[in-house]
């Protein structure tokens, strides 16, 4: 039998909605975009999938000192972390500042080095809760975790992986709430002294404000519904005068 069209590049865009579920301030409308695409905002979900609480230590961790340094690889790339966690940790050492390390539950990224107390290890934290208590996040730019991190008002330092990532890296550092370093300059040393420079200078953390207070006015779960009714409705009149009903 014949195969159908690939569905990641020939048959992925609908003629008569496309939704870009992600903000403005990532990115505007492009003349070769499909027709009928509309942007909605960021569709935020993991504190309303029954994740909102913090794991008990790592809520303890947060409430004794200040706003922590926080180290995520997202959903994916933690399966790839190589050694992420382990020079994250000696950079925050090296920095002497409070950090949370989000893990996930590959074995392979346990530390066994011994850690400081002012290092709080985790396998899940929902970011909605955790990134707001933070003073910064180092992450991998998937735009799940970035938009996350515009939305809680955070500076970021970006580790890029593939994808969109970094292309995401890039638009966050245009709106100067990031920088970005290559995974092969990821070495403690080279960390300490990025984390070091954006903790000690304040215009990051107010640009990353600014941008979170922009965000506010955006619904992109309600803006996504709006357009799914509105192309059902008019879906709806097209076939009743279709078929002649009223």
């Amino acid at each position: 039998m014949p195969r159908g069209k690939n569905p990641l590049f020939d048959a992925k865009h609908s003629p008569n909605l496309v939704l870009a579920l992600f903000s403005r301030l990532l990115g505007k409308e492009q003349k070769d975009w499909p027709e009928h695409t509309r942007i909605t905002g960021f569709c935020f979900y993991d504190a309303d999938a029954g994740n909102a609480a913090l794991a008990p230590h790592l809520e303890a961790f947060l409430e004794k000192g200040a706003p922590p340094v926080v180290f995520t690889l997202g959903s994916a790339a933690v399966l790839a972390a190589g050694k992420f966690y382990e020079f994250s940790a000696r950079a925050a050492i090296k920095l002497g500042i409070r950090a949370v390390l989000l893990i996930g539950t590959d074995p392979r990224n346990q530390l066994k080095q011994k850690l400081p107390d002012t290092i709080c290890v985790a396998e899940y934290a929902p970011y909605s809760a955790l990134f707001q208590r933070s003073a910064m996040v180092v992450h991998q730019g998937g735009v799940g975790t970035t938009a996350q991190c515009m939305r809680a008002g955070k500076p970021m330092l970006i580790m890029p992986y593939s994808h969109d990532q970094p292309d995401n890296g890039r638009r966050m550092r245009r709106l100067k709430v990031a920088r970005v370093i290559q995974r092969g300059d990821y070495t403690p040393l080279r960390v300490a002294r990025k984390l070091k420079a954006m903790l000690n200078e304040p215009l990051f953390a107010k640009q990353a404000q600014r941008v979170a207070h922009r965000l506010e006015s955006e619904d992109g779960v309600g803006a996504a519904c709006d357009a799914l009714e509105e192309l059902y409705c008019s879906t709806t009149k097209l076939d009743k005068a279709g078929s002649g009903k009223s």
